[in-house]
């Protein structure tokens, strides 16, 4: 498809690069966001390839209670950055930056197989659109009106392109979330008004692939499309790193 043709040729260039001092304009800070049903150190090995590269880089760790709750923490790590900032979303990610991400020290929005409704809409109308995944199936409410991928089938539907040892551990430090934060409605939409980048999961089986291409092209996205289950900051972190420094840099 033309669309995975240009992400294809466009991954195909994409590298390392130059070092982080090369070019004035470059973004120093990077502030990672995770999706639902995980946490910060999510974005453990993706962090750690950009402070090689000489980022500043902070995970950021949203509590999943609400939306609300979500922005809140996000907007306290960015008021403490120094100068411009990338800030990066994965999954539930995305709707958390597309929130926060109107802040002036935001240069450029990173969506990671993430949610990016518009302003009006929510996760759950987006859901809902289509067809269920395999993942969203594996998705059980509890006794507290929060939200869960059943433990023994999140290796496979969640980050099926690891070792099964390695998504048994992500799976048991599963966090859940608010069933009612899937049900809030966006406000913002920062992606409107900011450069954005997106990395799609071609294998992912918690967001259908084809959402993901459908929210990277309404925004006019620099878009990269990744071999990858859902969790693409776990099983593709130097590809997904690369994006970002892209970012970073205006490229």
């Amino acid at each position: 498809m033309k669309l995975q043709s240009i992400a294809a040729a466009f991954a195909a260039t994409l590298a390392l690069g130059t070092p982080l001092a090369a070019s004035a304009a470059t973004a120093r800070n990077v502030v990672l966001v995770p999706g639902a049903f995980t946490d910060k150190s999510s974005w453990d090995q993706v962090a750690h390839l950009l402070r090689k590269k000489g980022f500043k880089v902070t995970e950021v760790d949203i509590p999943l209670t609400s939306l609300d709750a979500d922005i809140k923490a996000t907007r306290q790590v960015l008021d403490a950055q120094k100068g411009a900032t990338v800030l990066v979303g994965h999954s539930w990610g995305g709707v958390v930056i597309g929130e926060a991400g109107d802040a002036p020290k935001v240069k450029a929005l990173v969506y990671v197989a993430a949610f990016a409704p518009n302003k009006g809409e929510s996760v759950q109308a987006l859901s809902s659109s289509g067809p269920a995944t395999e993942g969203l199936k594996a998705v059980h409410p509890d006794a507290n009106g929060f939200l869960s991928v059943d433990p023994a089938a999140f290796p496979h539907v969640f980050v099926g392109d690891i070792p099964a040892a390695q998504g048994e551990a992500l799976a048991a430090r599963q966090r859940p979330i608010s069933a009612a934060a899937f049900g809030a409605v966006a406000t913002v939409a920062a992606w409107t008004v900011k450069p954005t980048y997106y990395a799609i999961s071609a294998n992912d089986l918690m967001v259908p692939p084809q959402a993901e291409a459908f929210f990277a092209k309404r925004m006019n996205a620099t878009t990269v499309t990744l071999q990858s289950s859902h969790a693409s900051p776990v099983s593709h972190p130097k590809e997904v790193a690369k994006l970002i420094e892209e970012a970073a840099k205006g490229h």
